[in-house]
């Protein structure tokens, strides 16, 4: 039992880690790909 103390450490922290910057990074690309969006839709109602 006390094997998996490290190794639980070892990864379990990492892992959080790399799970939480990915949502964060997820909804900071979601919010860009909105605003290139609404950029697109904005640079073709100032053409036509």
């Amino acid at each position: 039992m006390t094997d998996w103390i490290p190794v639980l450490s070892n990864v379990g922290f990492p892992a959080a880690v790399t799970l939480y910057l990915l949502v964060r990074v997820e909804s900071r690309l979601e919010q860009l790909s909105g605003c290139i969006t609404r950029l697109t839709e904005t640079i073709h109602a100032i053409r036509d």
